[in-house]
């Protein structure tokens, strides 16, 4: 008699009318909706949660990126001693041919542009309402060339006018209370020097732009000012204070610091998003493992209510072991129809859950919403968060990771079951029958 292959069609017709049980064996039925409703809540969990971590990183990113330049080239302090009082004071490292530097590090390979700024801090107010600001200082040209401040769907206003004024962050403006056409004061303790000593300076610009870069820290705190501007208002008269770069990977932004060094010469500096913004970012990927192993283990725990389910199973199906082994299958086929009643319920609940995630993650908005309006709002604080909203990316490799470490669990656990039912001796099984 020619031996069957593995996983020929009766072994699935058996174990699928074995998965179906009677309302006699009513428990096994209860365990295995059990087992199929844990792993579906548990894929559908770790898929959400990879979707929503690897959005925010995203969504993190490019914030950083859309409005901040990738690394910076700049020089660091001098300090000189006062004859007079052999004081030692510090001198901020500008740049005076900032137009040529600019243009050997744009000529960099893999350099997109780079533009020369000035930058500083000083007060805004309006009235008596009052906030502390980040100035810069740039060009015309060079402003239009920032994706997330020249965003029409999130900035009011024209550009056009950026020569005549000045470009604040919407949250500067809503705590000021001002918005386009208005007037604000900038006041700098580094105001003009008289023969008394440094007085403040005090200057009133009108607002002609009103952008939001996505970020919460960034939209209440920092101005846009014309270059030349921004040069007579900080006493910075023909220099600038940094070479922002922008570079085509920002990913491997790193690689441009010595090269950047190297041009830049005695006493330059290079400062790259990474180093502002990686430590963050490593917590984010440290959260996201810490949060995969924990959702791990609850498609674990749910993948064991297999193996309880299949050893009710096992039990109340003595004697059709018993027969079956009579009529000749052997252990490996009676394993495989048990594994299979495992595998079956892995397979359904796995894939019950990947549609429920994606789901979830498709409609995340929707979700945040209603849960803003369960909670009476204030569910997502971008002060605490940085970005404004709760975003989601669907990735393939985060649905295979979910689908595979499901999977492989499911048939894990029902292994040791299965092996129980093929070594089942068909003697003892139909003794008392």
């Amino acid at each position: 008699m020619a031996s069957t292959p593995p996983f020929s069609r009766y072994e699935f017709m058996i174990a699928w009318r074995y998965l179906r049980a009677r309302r006699a064996e009513g428990g096994v039925s209860v365990m295995t909706w059990i087992s199929l409703i844990g792993i579906t809540l548990g894929v559908m969990a770790l898929i959400a949660t990879l979707a929503v971590r690897s959005g925010f990183r995203e969504e993190f990113v490019d914030t950083i990126l859309g409005a901040n330049a990738d690394t910076s080239l700049y020089y660091a302090p001098t300090y000189v001693i006062n004859d007079l009082t052999d004081e030692t004071y510090s001198v901020p490292g500008t740049i005076s041919d900032y137009d040529a530097l600019a243009s050997k590090v744009a000529a960099l390979p893999g350099v997109e542009r780079a533009t020369a700024i000035v930058r500083g801090q000083a007060m805004v107010s309006n009235g008596d309402r009052m906030n502390a600001a980040e100035i810069y200082g740039v060009t015309y040209d060079d402003i239009k060339k920032i994706s997330r401040i020249t965003d029409p769907e999130t900035s009011q206003g024209s550009l056009e006018n950026f020569e005549h004024g000045i470009a604040i962050g919407v949250g500067i403006a809503r705590e000021l209370g001002v918005s386009l056409g208005d007037k604000i004061q900038l006041i700098s303790p580094n105001g003009a020097k008289t023969p008394v000593g440094v007085t403040p300076r005090i200057s009133t610009y009108e607002v002609t732009y009103i952008f939001s870069a996505g970020r919460y820290d960034i939209d209440r705190t920092r101005i846009y000012m014309p270059l030349a501007e921004a040069q007579s208002y900080f006493n910075r008269e023909g220099v600038a204070d940094e070479i922002e770069v922008y570079v085509k990977d920002p990913e491997k932004v790193d690689d441009w610091t010595q090269p950047l060094l190297k041009i830049g010469g005695e006493n330059a500096q290079v400062w790259t998003w990474k180093d502002s913004s990686g430590s963050f970012l490593k917590a984010l990927d440290m959260e996201d493992n810490v949060m995969f192993i924990i959702l791990s283990i609850l498609v674990l725990i749910a993948s064991m209510n297999i193996t309880s389910g299949l050893i009710m199973l096992v039990k109340n199906k003595g004697r059709d072991i018993g027969i079956l082994r009579t009529m000749g299958l052997t252990e490996g086929a009676i394993l495989r129809v048990f594994f299979l009643c495992g595998a079956f319920t892995g397979v359904i609940g796995t894939i019950a859950g990947v549609a429920l995630g994606v789901l979830f993650a498709l409609n995340v908005d929707h979700i945040m919403a209603f849960v803003n309006f369960l909670s009476g709002g204030g569910a997502w604080d971008p002060s605490v968060r940085g970005i404004y909203e709760l975003p989601a990316k669907l990735r393939g490799i985060d649905i295979a990771k979910a689908v595979g470490l499901s999977l492989a669990l499911s048939f894990i656990v029902t292994i040791f079951p299965a092996r129980r039912a093929a070594r089942m001796n068909p003697v003892e099984a139909l003794r008392y029958e």
